[in-house]
């Protein structure tokens, strides 16, 4: 008797597009230059978001010490290698494989050990994986069916445990930065990177998420200073980008 397949939420199309751009990742004037200069911002909201619930100090030498840790959606790696610098134990997931290869092969060259694993969500919670926390970043707006990948993400964690998502709200203003300036104007991103349609307003990422049972507790917008040109945490705006922060109850 045949074993039954693991659903998927993968939309192989969305992965085609970032396994075409595999290569540029650590290059911070390449086609991920958003997310290089996003990435201080969002890493600062997720390590709080962890300290605070873990009761760790970002100061001491191994703060995340013993927590297990799964960045779904990994891409190169340009959130799971700063996660394992602070200790945490890493697991590194994407359905390219093209950004798995490249994620590896950067870890070695930074001589991080990183669980990194060329597969899915879906996969990951079948075998029986479980993390105190799940960060999905940049990645709801790319699935087939966000509401069940979230439900993924809710199997994923232990008891007592953290979903970090991040996302593009769905507003004049976010097509306006994310798709006319970034794939338009500015042409950090190739055209079709984004389809504005995707994008989750936090009302809507909130009610998908609270329906697999966990409990929101946080939601932050990342807003660019184009004068700056620096991005920074505000809870008051989250017109375009933002993250939200959801705990399974033990």
């Amino acid at each position: 008797m045949s074993e039954r397949p693991v659903p998927s939420s993968i939309d192989p199309a969305e992965v085609a597009k970032f396994q075409a751009m595999a290569r540029d990742w650590w290059d911070p004037q390449g086609k991920f230059k958003p997310l290089h200069m996003l990435n201080p911002t969002r890493l600062d909201y997720v390590t709080a978001q962890i300290a605070a619930q873990f009761g760790r100090d970002l100061a001491a030498p191994t703060p995340f010490q013993g927590l297990r840790l799964l960045d779904i959606g990994c891409g190169g790696g340009l959130m799971a290698e700063p996660m394992a610098r602070l200790s945490a134990t890493v697991t590194g997931a994407d359905a390219a494989e093209g950004n798995i290869a490249v994620a590896r092969l950067h870890a070695s060259e930074q001589d991080l050990a990183i669980d990194y694993r060329a597969t899915t969500a879906e996969a990951l919670a079948a075998e029986g994986h479980r993390f105190d926390v799940v960060m999905a970043l940049e990645i709801v707006e790319h699935v087939a069916d966000p509401a069940q990948f979230i439900a993924t993400c809710r199997d994923l964690l232990a008891p007592g445990g953290m979903l970090i998502q991040s996302t593009l709200n769905r507003t004049a203003k976010s097509f306006a930065a994310a798709i006319v300036g970034a794939e338009w104007v500015m042409r950090w991103l190739p055209k079709g990177t984004h389809d504005w349609r995707r994008f989750i307003t936090p009302d809507e990422l909130a009610a998908m998420t609270q329906a697999t049972g966990l409990r929101v507790v946080d939601r932050c917008g990342m807003v660019f200073n184009p004068l700056g040109w620096s991005w920074s945490l505000s809870h008051r705006d989250l017109s375009v980008n933002y993250a939200m922060t959801a705990l399974r109850d033990a």
